[in-house]
């Protein structure tokens, strides 16, 4: 991407007005269509913004572009809004200097998307940190809300602000924001009853009605139908875009960041539906006996639901819309109302109560924003305000715009002159006045105390008698019909007289951007701006409190019987105010021009911006910047810009930065006449001398480009050449090593075959004469051989011979001696066969008469003795085998054994059941008195929790203790032990929450049969001991976390701090062990456990909501406590896998 080091480099038309040349009305023009047409919205006169609306999204706003822009000279980069944003902040920042931000234009010019802009501009570049990025979050969710409520769709913006807006954005030293406070000026309010046909009313009606849950519009007793309702119009109730339910969503989310509380955000709806319901009532007239007209309401069932809403008798307000009280000092007048009346009360009640609504909007954003009182801050302001409106029909509401643009236009040209002037002094440099149009007599014609159209108008309300619209004019045609810019036809100026386009019931003032005719209708009703005693009373008498705060005149114990100030009175002062506050600071402007009235991309209408153009004055402004010096630039950048034109200064300048530019224009021979040298700038006169530095900065840009191509090819091919040089030489070395190597193992390879074969033929010689050696050995030896075994053999055989001899004699004998034994061995077996016969046949016969006399006895009684048997042997089986298998001695083992048979079932279920009871009470005999407590405690913390609390379960298996600290036995408590004259029931370490700022304290927490006591942890001091009949309550939430509520009586001793917020990791045996002793006291009630995730916290003064959230884990797994605002403290519960 090409990045841009000046204003100047490839410039699309001119960036800066001020160097714009030939300077006229048509080549302005035709520079900001130019700019458009290559989506360049943002141009410069001098330090003002134009911002031209492309009714599109463009990429000119992602992350990149702020740090493009941060901390950049403001002339530095082509024109954008971050420029002037970054410019400003610096200046505040760095300098110290308080700093406004000026929007202006008409409607549907951008104003409310710059003013967005800037702030997340300062939000993004400012310092980072949980406070801050909390303070930058409220400041930016206030948008959505009050565009909500001040915000609606018109003929020419489908966004359109409807009040006018000014926001100081307060910064520390460090330039991280603070808070803010918020202005609103003048809402719209007649918007409420009547919109012009094409628009809408404000935004909040469509959003609650496409947005809110059935169950919400059902207790605000409302409808989706859009048609039900008289103060919403239908022909444009849907706007494409704009998706009505998701804002609706989008804008709750808003007011819970900035801080609004749920029971706050249910009555603002609440009174929105009033106001819907307020336009349904209608009044018919009824004649009475006197012959007066009065009127009566036709159907009571939307003041009867409207009633139930705002919490008022319904008798007590149709009253007010059919009755008018009028007091003076000693005498109360009532009389009726007719129809026209009713419907005027019925309106302006409206209007009061929605205009209302959004003051304490505004107000109770700025109490949640407001940054705290310790130091001086420095502010930067950011003013949103309608522009310069000429209608077709122009009322009392565009007269008022129109007074505040003319008082905007006369500062900014004050202040404007004054910036010059002061810049001039500043740099030495001789200053000339500007003659330019001063619009103090238009400012005049409008705001004199005697003379002034405001004053007037004022004097035609508060004056007695028969007051009109046509009184006024005529007042007006009386008094100012010689001033200059004042035109009527009815006044004695003659020349108005035959100008028919000048109706009789309106008058024509000349502003600094043009005429505009005013028609009197209506101005001094909507000056009154009368709402009646009586519903101002009524509606104090409502049950609502919020209601209260809107209509204190209603309070009958504070009645005043002054008239109210005006609308316009009260417009002046507010105008009067904002002047004063913008003269204390230093102004940075944005002009914002829509460039067509279609709300549509790629259109630029020339005569639409040439009107804006006109009554905004920007031709105006580009003269006086022009007049004196039309450029100014600090000696560093010029120099450094131009320094190429000047041999002299080429490439460097040791020099003085000022001594260079001097050199640098003596040498380019520019005219004296056309530059100045002030003590930090160089002052151009003419553009055409700056354009001419740019001519000649882009020939030299040019053959300096050459130059540089040319020596870079150069350079290129020279070490092209180089390298392939190089990469010769390296590939001849490696090839000649190759082939070396190659050659000396092809010589190494032969040299050793060589020598392989001289060795085996060397080894093969030698090895025949040893194996022939060997061969006459080994004959010898096998000769000897032979010889020594004929020898042997031949002596062996005649030792056989003899031995044969022998042996023949001696197994003959032994042949004999067998023979005769075993005669003997057959006679003695035939004797020993004869006896065993005769004992065998005893035997058998003996049995044979055994079974003869027994039988008869065997075959009676086997079966019986048979099963008797098997019994006794299966049961001594099972109990034996029962023995070896017992289950364990705890009574919560259900494990048994298996049933072998069938048979067996009754037994085995008795034994079981006898077993189980046996275990049990050997169990309960080895219980103490303090073990049973101990159990009892945990039963009750079970009834307590279980099911209710998601902390429970991890608690069953962790022993209640008491005592954690040893209070009695561990000395850095034996202080703290002494002054204790009970029993200590639980003694534990726990963190006492800082309503300030959600962090915990730690203390020491003791808990008697009468009393509990928190100690400072350190010193053991008591903080504070609360007797247990002043604890009415303790609430805890149905997550994890360990942060528990002690609420007290109100009224007692104990209560004067308030309630105490703690979090312990023992949070189960503490509130259980508060539980019993509460029970068993009797001077004390049973103490009440509330489990919620939502519960209110009494801080001295001050209740403050408890609300705990599910979130990603922080610090580990622990819950954190942080205060979202003053009234409501957050605990984010890690959410458990």
């Amino acid at each position: 991407m090409e990045v841009k080091t000046s204003l100047l480099d490839n410039m699309i038309g001119v960036g800066d007005m001020v160097l714009l040349e030939p300077l006229s009305e048509d080549s302005f023009i035709e520079n900001l269509r130019n700019r458009f047409d290559h989506n360049e919205i943002y141009t410069y006169i001098g330090s003002v913004v134009i911002s031209m609306n492309p009714y599109r999204s463009l990429p000119i706003y992602t992350p990149d572009k702020v740090e493009e822009y941060r901390n950049r000279n403001f002339y530095e980069l082509s024109p954008h809004i971050y420029a002037l944003a970054d410019e400003a902040y610096r200046s505040l920042r760095d300098q110290d200097k308080d700093q406004c931000i000026l929007i202006t234009g008409e409607s549907g010019a951008g104003k409310t998307e710059a003013s967005k802009l800037v702030m997340s501009y300062v939000a993004a570049v400012c310092g980072k940190g949980q406070e801050v990025n909390k303070v930058k979050e409220q400041l930016l969710q206030s948008n959505p809300v009050l565009e909500a409520f001040g915000n609606a769709k018109t003929v020419r913006n489908d966004n359109s602000s409807r009040f006018g807006k000014y926001m100081d954005i307060e910064f520390d030293f460090k330039g991280d924001p603070l808070g803010g406070v918020i202005s609103n000026y003048l809402l719209e309010k007649s918007r409420v009853v009547k919109q012009p046909r094409g628009e809408r009313n404000f935004h909040v009606f469509y959003q609650l009605l496409s947005g809110a849950s059935d169950d919400t519009l059902k207790k605000l007793k409302l409808d989706r139908d859009f048609s039900k309702y008289n103060y919403l119009s239908l022909d444009s109730a849907a706007v494409n875009g704009l998706d009505d339910a998701a804002n609706f969503r989008t804008v709750k989310n808003a007011m819970q960041i900035v801080g609004f509380m749920e029971d706050e955000v249910q009555s603002v709806l609440e009174l929105v539906a009033a106001v819907l319901k307020l336009g349904n009532i209608e009044f018919k007239p009824e004649s009475r006996c006197n012959g007066s007209d009065e009127s009566r309401i036709k159907d009571k069932n939307d003041l009867k639901e409207m009633c139930e809403l705002l919490g008022i008798e319904q008798s007590v307000l149709e009253r007010a819309f059919s009755y008018r009280t009028v007091e003076a000092k000693l005498e109360k007048v009532s009389t009726t109302l007719n129809v026209s009346q009713a419907y005027y009360a019925r309106d302006a009640l409206a209007k009061n109560l929605y205009s209302r609504l959004f003051s304490w909007l505004v107000t109770r954003i700025n109490e949640s924003i407001k940054a705290q009182p310790k130091a001086r801050h420095k502010v930067m302001g950011v003013l949103d305000i309608y522009g310069f409106e000429i209608f077709e029909e122009n009322s009392f509401e565009q007269f008022i715009i129109n007074y505040c643009n003319e008082k905007l236009q006369q500062i900014f040209i004050e202040l404007t002159l004054r910036e010059e002037q002061e810049e001039y002094i500043r740099e030495g440099i001789e200053w000339t006045n500007i003659e330019y149009f001063n619009n103090a007599i238009i400012c005049d014609l409008i705001e004199n105390h005697q003379s002034g159209i405001l004053a007037m108008l004022d004097e035609e309300c508060l004056r007695p008698g028969t007051v009109t619209d046509e009184t006024f004019l005529d007042k007006l045609n009386t008094i100012c019909a010689l001033h200059q810019h004042f035109e009527s036809r009815l006044s004695k100026n003659s020349k108005y007289i035959t100008d028919h386009s000048l109706p009789h019931n309106c008058f024509r003032i000349q502003h600094y951007a043009g005429k505009v005719l005013y028609r009197a209708e209506g101005f001094v009703d909507k000056n009154n701006d009368l709402l009646y005693r009586d519903l101002s009373q009524a509606m104090y008498k409502a049950n609502h409190s919020l209601i209260k705060q809107l209509f204190p005149e209603g309070n009958p114990a504070k009645v005043n019987l002054k008239r109210p100030p005006t609308a316009g009175f009260q417009f002046k002062a507010s105008v009067g105010t904002l002047m004063r506050n913008l003269q204390t600071k230093n102004p940075n402007y944005i002009r914002c021009i829509k460039p067509n009235d279609k709300k549509a991309s790629h259109i630029f209408t020339d005569s639409l911006v040439c009107h804006q153009v006109r009554y905004l004055g920007l031709m105006e402004n580009v003269r006086v910047r022009r007049a004196g010096y039309a450029f100014r630039q600090a000696y560093e950048p010029c120099l450094e810009r131009y320094k190429m034109l000047c041999k002299r200064t080429w490439p460097h300048w040791r020099g003085p930065a000022r001594e260079g530019v001097e050199v640098l224009m003596a040498g380019l021979q520019v005219s004296a006449e056309e530059f100045s040298y002030g003590r930090s700038k160089i002052f151009i006169r003419n553009p055409r001398s700056l354009f001419f530095l740019e001519e000649r900065r882009r020939q030299c840009l040019q053959d300096l480009a050459a130059l540089i191509q040319k020596i870079y090819r150069g350079w290129k091919c020279r070490t092209h050449f180089l390298l392939l040089k190089k990469s010769q030489i390296v590939v001849s070395a490696w090839y000649r090593r190759y082939a070396q190597q190659k050659k000396y193992q092809k010589i190494k390879s032969a040299t050793t075959v060589v020598q392989s074969y001289t060795r085996g033929w060397q080894a093969r010689k030698l090895l025949r004469e040893l194996k022939y050696q060997k061969r006459c050995k080994e004959a010898v030896t096998t000769i000897a051989a032979f010889w020594h075994g004929t020898q042997a053999r031949m002596e062996l055989r005649r030792l056989k011979q003899e031995a044969r001899n022998k042996h023949a004699v001696t197994v003959i004998w032994a042949y004999w001696q067998g023979t005769k034994a075993r005669r003997e061995l057959r006679r003695l077996k035939e004797e020993a066969r004869r006896k065993n016969a005769v004992a065998v046949i005893w035997a058998y016969w003996q049995g044979l008469k055994v079974r003869r006399d027994y039988r008869k006895f065997f075959r009676a009684n086997a079966g019986k003795k048979i099963y008797d048997f098997t019994i006794q042997r299966i049961m001594q089986k099972y109990f034996l085998g029962l023995k070896s298998t017992m289950p364990s001695m705890s009574p919560i083992d259900k494990s048994w054994p298996a049933r072998p048979y069938r048979f067996l079932d009754g037994v085995h279920t008795e034994l079981r059941t006898v077993f189980h009871h046996w275990r049990c009470k050997k169990y309960r005999s080895q219980f103490t008195e303090e073990k049973k407590a101990v159990y009892e405690e945990k039963l009750e913390a079970s009834e307590i929790f279980k099911d209710k609390k998601a902390l429970y379960p991890s608690s069953v298996s962790q022993p209640f203790r008491g005592d954690y600290l040893e209070i009695s036995k561990n000395p850095k408590y034996q202080k703290l032990n002494s002054t204790m004259e009970e029993k200590v029931l639980m003694a534990d370490v726990v963190n006492k929450i800082n309503r300030a700022n959600g962090k915990g304290t730690a203390r020491i927490f003791l808990l008697t049969k009468n009393s509990l006591v928190l100690a400072d942890q350190k010193t053991g001091q008591v903080k504070a001991s609360v007797p247990l009949p002043d604890l009415t309550s303790v609430s805890v939430s149905t997550q994890s976390d360990g942060f528990f509520a002690l609420k007290l009586k109100e009224g007692s001793a104990s209560a004067i701090k308030g309630d105490f917020l703690l979090s312990s990791e023992h949070l189960i045996e503490i509130i259980t062990k508060l539980h019993r002793t509460g029970a068993t006291a009797a001077d004390s009630e049973q103490l009440n456990i509330n489990i919620s995730d939502e519960f209110l916290v009494q801080f001295k003064h001050d209740k403050v909501c408890v609300k705990f959230i599910q979130g990603a884990p922080k610090n580990g797994n622990s819950a954190s406590c942080k205060r979202k605002n003053n009234r409501l403290l957050e605990v984010s519960v890690p959410t458990t896998a």
